[in-house]
């Protein structure tokens, strides 16, 4: 079984594989080490490339393209029929919601300002605000959006829960512009789709109260910026924003220059824990597809992907050949 990972720290992270497993190390650049040929497993670089047609292209026997990140968005439209994707959920939730948390608390707390008035020497004073009695609303109650509410126990917040769909104590996106006025935090962690593509556009914004901060650590996309950019100019609202269109941020866009929001170029995932963390769910995956166990985080693609090692490796056969479909 051959596998691909796109940087030298994956080969010291993934743990010990079983005898006849082979991982190399390929960028999407240039031609893979020693040809494509009897590539089981791929994952594929971060940040995420323009165009992923050609390197799948350049691997006719893949059956498994294992990310690195949570979102799939970028690469969903690429995966050939036959071909199971992973994605990394889980792994990001922690530091991904320590972010939201941080994003929160310096903005409230004025932090941004302070920082520029350490470095200008000026020693203003003023009030500013806090998280204690402010409701917030999660969008997107999966794992980052649960990992959010457990690190704002202790702040003295409501919580108010979006998903994609109702149950007991989450409400579905139905219910969304109407509980739009109570929020007086916005936590977008929901995936990119059609349905949330500017989901946060005049009419959402327009709904929320009076200094009311937008937090998106989902997808730039998620929210139509220039509709953000007006309510920021207008000093109605407070945002942070880890991620953006396009992403990052150019140098010269005019959303760097507001004081009411926080920016970083996402980094929200990006810690001391995420290369053990991210490649340690590599080398698991692939020790569950050499000992053909079901994969973990599949999101898109088969279920049952048969042997990894099929009986006439010299010859595998192509996943169109296989009488496999996609779920």
């Amino acid at each position: 079984m051959r596998a691909l990972v796109p940087m030298a720290e994956a080969l010291e992270e993934i743990g010990p594989l079983p005898d006849g497993v082979s991982v190399e190390l390929w960028d999407a650049r240039g031609d893979p080490p020693g040809g494509g040929d009897g590539v089981d497993l791929w994952v594929p670089p971060f940040p995420p490339i323009p165009d992923y047609a050609i390197p799948l292209s350049k691997l006719p026997q893949l059956r498994v393209i294992q990310m690195l990140t949570a979102g799939y968005d970028h690469i969903r439209p690429y995966v050939p029929d036959g071909v199971t994707l992973c994605n990394a959920a889980g792994v990001h939730d922690g530091p991904v919601a320590e972010w939201v948390l941080a994003a929160l608390l310096a903005i409230a707390r004025r932090l941004p300002a302070y920082v520029h008035q350490q470095v200008s020497g000026s020693t203003a004073r003023e009030q500013s605000d806090s998280l204690i009695g402010k409701t917030v609303l999660i969008a997107g109650y999966g794992g980052i959006g649960q990992a959010v509410e457990r690190r704002l126990a202790g702040f003295e917040v409501d919580v108010i829960r979006v998903a994609s769909r109702a149950r007991e104590g989450v409400h579905g996106p139905e219910d969304l512009l109407e509980l739009l006025p109570r929020a007086d935090v916005v936590v977008l962690a929901l995936p990119l789709s059609d349905r949330t593509h500017h989901l946060v556009n005049a009419e959402f914004l327009a709904r929320l109260p009076d200094g009311a901060i937008v937090v998106n650590a989902a997808r730039g996309a998620v929210v139509d910026q220039d509709a953000l950019e007006s309510e920021l100019k207008r000093e109605r609202l407070r945002a942070a924003l880890d991620v953006t269109t396009p992403d990052p941020l150019s140098p010269d866009d005019s959303l760097r220059k507001l004081p009411q929001l926080l920016y970083t170029p996402h980094v929200a995932g990006a810690t001391t824990l995420t290369l053990p963390r991210v490649f340690g769910l590599v080398g698991d995956q692939i020790r569950r597809r050499h000992a053909g166990e079901p994969l973990l985080n599949v999101v898109a693609g088969p279920h049952d992907l048969g042997p990894a090692h099929p009986a006439h490796p010299a010859h595998p056969a192509h996943p169109a050949d296989s009488g496999e479909s996609a779920s």
